[in-house]
């Protein structure tokens, strides 16, 4: 079992920053690739960005690349999403979440609960 806790959501200006982190325990942070989701009110989650497991790999959904940059501290057994230039668009509830060994979005292992992120025009 593993337990995912986002933090850093909140409310933030067209054009500003938020640094989302996502905190683990349970089982070996390292054996999962980690990554980010978001949804919005009616629909599906839709696939933010990922990173590998020792942290190398990454990879992003075509709307946040250049904007966003997902990174991982495997001491601390914590991801984040590093969100710049933020557009009313982004406003959703982020989720971080699992995937043994190798990045899927169709192989979820674990879910954090989400963090509310709203952008004001």
């Amino acid at each position: 079992q593993v337990q995912l806790v986002e933090s850093g959501g909140g409310l933030v200006q067209a054009g500003g920053s938020l640094r989302l982190s996502c905190a683990a325990s349970g089982r070996t942070f390292s054996d999962y690739a980690m990554g980010w989701l978001r949804q919005t009110p009616g629909k599906e989650r839709g696939f933010v960005a990922a990173v590998s497991r020792s942290g190398s790999g990454v990879v992003y959904a075509d709307s946040v690349k250049g904007r966003f940059t997902i990174s991982r501290d495997n001491a601390k057994n914590t991801v984040y999403l590093q969100m710049n230039s933020l557009k009313p668009e982004d406003t959703a509830v982020y989720y971080c979440a699992t995937s043994r060994e190798t990045w899927s979005s169709r192989a979820i292992d674990y879910w954090g609960q989400g963090t509310q992120v709203t952008v004001s025009s």
